[in-house]
């Protein structure tokens, strides 16, 4: 549903277009965030499952719900009845899973509170754990914390992907002479050069540019530009990260900061001297359709997606190009060039945490001439 300021909030119907209760009551909670939208995707294809085993709030149980998960992908030492994500669906991933228990935990706990019933799955539900070291060192009063919540739904974690998908070797140049216009140009650049999200490189507007030194809003010196979370862009786009951003005297200030590279001001500057003159719209938006019945409105994230992949394969790369390719590939660049300190890939890449470089990145190349000095040093076969 379209909201007068410019969003959109998310629920769940039946085919007769009536309005689920219990998942509209609970999507309200997360009215004005991202995670509106992901929860109803994942909720309603429970609900769907649900009703297929003819089981509602009051009825379903712990068992049941374990049992959804091992249909939809967990691996749960026990049977699950007829499989659920059939062809052309995909079983949820590990990411996916920890999302799905998430969904499934905080509506249910929703619902039990709110209407009070089935005691049995919300007593469940609501267990707790000890904290580790981890937990304490996030919270402000971590040393007096006793216990945190757990979710008996979550799947075990695992160890996490070694080596993330990287860009196919020369993507870069092939891709840069694949596209057909100045914008889309413009895009490859910035996702090189950078480690930007898709959905905040969609939803930038002019005002967020600074694309020169010394500018007036004081966050950085060297050009950069401010990734701000707007809910309401016409473009559906949003930044994942939400940091508080505000605009001072006319000037954009704090935000998400991306430092800017010489190229990626030259590309800018000839995208809007040539397709972005001629075909913008008032709306201050960066992106813009440059072609169709809506061309100079605002670009869409889905549209800049399709159109890395078609460039990638106009290009003859293998593999789906995607955004997420070129945020990875910059991280790992720059440990190469910083001889694997994370704190300046951490820095560069505006990362949230150091444990996902630790655990993706952070590891030795086993074929590298140090790894091998290393070991020759460690079996006394070197001086």
């Amino acid at each position: 549903m379209k909201r007068s300021g410019g969003g959109r909030s998310y629920t769940i119907v039946w085919p007769d277009c009536s309005v689920d209760e219990e998942a509209d009551g609970f999507l309200r909670t997360h009215e004005g965030s991202g995670s509106q939208k992901t929860y109803a995707y994942y909720l309603v294809d429970h609900l769907r499952w649900r009703v297929r085993e003819g089981l509602t709030t009051k009825s379903i149980t712990l068992l049941d719900l374990h049992r959804y998960m091992g249909a939809a992908g967990a691996r749960v030492q026990m049977p699950w009845g007829e499989p659920w994500r059939m062809p052309p669906k995909k079983p949820y991933g590990s990411s996916a899973l920890e999302v799905a228990a998430a969904c499934l935990k905080g509506f249910y706990l929703h619902q039990c509170t709110v209407k009070g019933i089935n005691d049995e799955l919300r007593e469940a539900l609501a267990v707790r754990r000890l904290p580790t070291q981890a937990d304490r060192n996030r919270a402000l009063l971590g040393h007096v914390k006793t216990s945190m919540p757990a979710n008996p739904l979550s799947p075990k974690r695992g160890t996490r992907r070694r080596h993330p998908k990287m860009l196919p070797e020369g993507a870069k140049p092939e891709l840069a002479e694949a596209v057909n216009t100045a914008r889309d140009a413009m895009v490859v650049t910035w996702l090189s050069d950078t480690s930007l999200r898709i959905g905040g490189l969609t939803g930038l507007h002019l005002v967020d540019l600074h694309l020169r030194d010394d500018a007036p809003c004081g966050d950085c010196k060297s050009p950069h530009l401010h990734v701000c979370h707007r809910w309401g862009n016409t473009n559906g786009a949003a930044a994942k990260i939400k940091p508080d951003w505000k605009v001072v005297d006319g000037v954009v200030t704090e935000g998400e900061i991306y430092r800017a590279s010489p190229a990626m001001v030259s590309s800018y500057f000839k995208y809007m001297t040539t397709e972005y003159a001629k075909y913008a719209g008032g709306h201050g938006m960066l992106l813009i359709q440059l072609a169709g019945p809506n061309r100079g409105q605002p670009w869409s994230a889905d549209a800049a997606r399709g159109m890395l992949r078609r460039a990638g394969r106009r290009a003859g790369l293998p593999g789906r190009i995607t955004p997420k390719a070129f945020r990875h590939q910059f991280t790992n660049d720059v440990l190469d060039a910083s001889d694997n300190n994370p704190l300046v890939a951490k820095v560069a890449g505006n990362w949230a945490s150091m444990r996902m470089l630790d655990e993706v990145y952070g590891h030795p190349d086993l074929h590298s001439a140090e790894f091998q000095t290393a070991l020759r040093k460690t079996w006394g076969e070197e001086e």
